[in-house]
């Protein structure tokens, strides 16, 4: 399998790009094609035979206008990674770059899968007992029912076949549990889930995601994108906390000795870098959004997240299950 990766996307870009594809390429057998500047990138590329250069000759920055940058950027890393995939020259592409490029470039070039009104981008999120899938976090900040209800279709479908959730339970993100509460939105959305989609299982509140209660959450691409955002930050300010408070006294440090392999278990479990990034459900072909911050770690992880929708043929059975002839 041969997967396109962005170079030149994200803060740490093209060195920590180019250790994570190769640890990608030697830990997973795949062929990788590093997409960026022959200046920047060639000279990382020396010490790894299964990492190519596909050149370009533009890289649209993090504080470009997404659809405008496309457009006067054919040359750009992220439209090169989304052609090659268009013309099957690789099985699928990731990047780290900036989001709204990625998606612009991804509809563009790549186009929708027919009958699907909005592409949307979910995050694997930690509960209690493993994970659940928590979308859109942030491809639609202008939702309409009909994209939510799709939404839910192509979230579950993930949930089945990269979660191996075989009836996955699907919720939405409300205020409050009871059937009546949340805005406009929600409450519309609401209904028409509990008449077309068996495994709905009705609202839940932040805390049911981490108690494990559905396996698919719901919600606005604003909403969820916040919500997100603030389930990272407040994880990083705890154990930004714990650090550097606890050697602050004698017993500290040695409770700390004590349960430093709990905590770096826990952390593990939380860290975003483990997720690696998430494919752009409803594009007609493998496109994977990765954290703009990610390291090497990170990078592998969502090659690895491209391989496993690859592998198993995420796009074809969410064209079967929510698209049209």
């Amino acid at each position: 399998m041969r997967i396109a990766v962005d170079a030149m996307g994200g803060d740490h870009a093209p060195a920590e790009i180019v250790r994570g594809a190769a640890q990608a390429a030697g830990e997973f057998g795949l062929d990788i094609s590093l997409v960026g500047l022959p200046a920047a990138v060639q000279p990382l590329l020396d010490s790894h035979p299964r990492l190519q250069l596909v050149p370009c000759t533009q890289v649209i920055g993090m504080d470009e206008h997404p659809a405008q940058a496309v457009r006067v950027k054919p040359d750009s890393s992220i439209c090169v990674c989304a052609r090659l995939c268009k013309e099957g020259r690789v099985a699928g592409w990731t990047s780290a770059g900036n989001s709204g490029a990625i998606m612009a470039a991804a509809l563009l070039i790549q186009g929708r899968i027919r009958g699907v009104e909005r592409p949307a981008l979910g995050s694997i999120v930690p509960t209690q007992n493993g994970f659940a899938y928590f979308l859109d976090v942030g491809a639609n900040v202008d939702s309409k029912p009909d994209y939510l209800v799709q939404f839910a279709a192509m979230g579950e479908v993930y949930a089945r076949e990269m979660l191996g959730r075989p009836e996955p339970r699907v919720a939405l993100l409300s205020n409050g549990e009871e059937e009546g509460k949340g805005d406009e939105l929600v409450r519309e959305t609401s209904r028409r889930l509990r008449s077309t989609m068996p495994g709905f299982i009705g609202n839940v509140e932040p805390k049911d995601i981490y108690g494990a209660r559905a396996d698919v959450v719901v919600a606005d691409g604003f909403v969820g994108n916040i919500a997100i955002k603030m389930a990272e930050a407040t994880a990083e300010f705890l154990f930004r906390t714990l650090r550097d408070e606890i050697p602050k006294t004698l017993p500290g440090m040695l409770g700390g000795l004590l349960i430093r392999t709990g905590v770096r278990q826990i952390r593990e479990r939380i860290d975003w870098r483990e997720f690696g990034g998430a494919p752009l459900l409803g594009i007609d072909g493998v496109a994977v959004v990765a954290h703009g911050r990610s390291d090497a770690r990170a990078m592998k992880n969502a090659i690895r997240v491209t391989r496993d929708a690859v592998e198993n043929q995420l796009v074809g059975k969410i064209r079967a299950e929510v698209g049209r002839p």
